[in-house]
């Protein structure tokens, strides 16, 4: 495949419609199944699990977290702090808990963050939103024993950039101890060139929906491969792992690969897994298995820590 700059514009927008590119059935029924799979898990687990949910972390409507706590939450426990995708327009925390039951069952708590989608947000207000949910968690949730961030689609884009915050900024210093990063965009310069954007502004001005203004500059800044910062002591110690669905596009493939070799040079703990016979939606819908080899690697890495 050449490179995305030489692409027509209608190889470059099938490159970045996930659903196009799905085995297992046509690209409107894959959403929709996606949408209900994500709601029935999440359904399920509110109905079985010790949960705190819609807990404000900020002044904005959208900035609320819904907990799901291990059996017993009194000593230490680790927590996954999950970032549903949607291409930064789409689904919400209300249907990001399916991912909990494995993870409860073995002590884990899980957060899902809820965040000001488009056209409501923008890119630099959902990338600030969730780090002030990190802060959050470590202000009010002082007994974890690490922090673990875990993103789909525009969720990994964001838990990405959740690693290259300046955490001086928001006064306290997370241990993240590993971040799973499924299915992700790490540079959004292509997306500038597709309908994608015609939601999120990215290539507009913060204030404006008609306005041009710099047509790269929210894009580079909020993009996780142009934002790498050297791996300090305590990042050194935050293992990374970049998962990428057998059946995601090969523009998928190649941010994936980009952004893992970028983490690498910087000197990150970082590994790549190409997850056979999943497609972009059932590769996070799959983390609600206990058998899956997706939640089966996060398991390990949690208990090894």
């Amino acid at each position: 495949m050449g490179r995305w700059q030489d692409m027509t514009q209608e190889e470059l927008e099938k490159q970045y419609a996930p659903s196009r590119w799905s085995h297992r059935m046509e690209k409107e029924a894959v959403i929709e199944a996606h949408v209900r799979e994500v709601t029935e898990g999440t359904r399920r687990a509110q109905a079985t699990m010790q949960t705190l949910l819609h807990v404000p972390y900020g002044g904005s409507d959208g900035e609320k977290l819904d907990i799901y706590l291990p059996t017993d939450p009194s000593g230490a426990f680790p927590l996954v702090l999950y970032i549903h995708g949607g291409y930064w327009q789409f689904l919400s925390k209300e249907v990001s808990g399916f991912i909990a039951p494995p993870l409860v069952t073995h002590g884990i708590a899980v957060a899902a963050v809820g965040y000001d989608v488009a056209p409501k947000g923008h890119l630099d207000v959902m990338v600030a939103q969730v780090r002030r949910s990190v802060a959050f968690i470590v202000q009010q949730y002082s007994k974890t024993s690490g922090i673990y961030l875990c993103g789909h689609s525009a969720g990994a884009h964001l838990a990405a950039m959740v690693l290259s915050t300046d955490w001086e900024e928001y006064g306290v210093t997370p241990d993240i101890k590993g971040a799973f990063l499924v299915s992700g965009v790490y540079d959004l310069e292509p997306i500038l060139h597709t309908s994608v954007n015609n939601l999120l502004r990215v290539s507009r001005s913060d204030c404006s929906a008609v306005t041009l203004s710099l047509p790269r500059e929210v894009a580079q800044r909020n993009s996780p491969v142009l934002c790498m910062t050297a791996a300090t002591p305590a990042r050194k110690a935050c293992e990374v792992l970049i998962a990428v669905a057998q059946h995601d596009s090969p523009e998928f493939h190649r941010q994936s690969q980009e952004y893992f070799q970028a983490l690498r040079s910087a000197g990150w703990s970082v590994s790549l897994l190409d997850i056979a016979d999943t497609d972009h939606f059932d590769v996070i819908e799959k983390l609600s298995q206990w058998g899956y080899i997706l939640t089966q690697v996060i398991l390990n890495m949690i208990s090894r820590a």
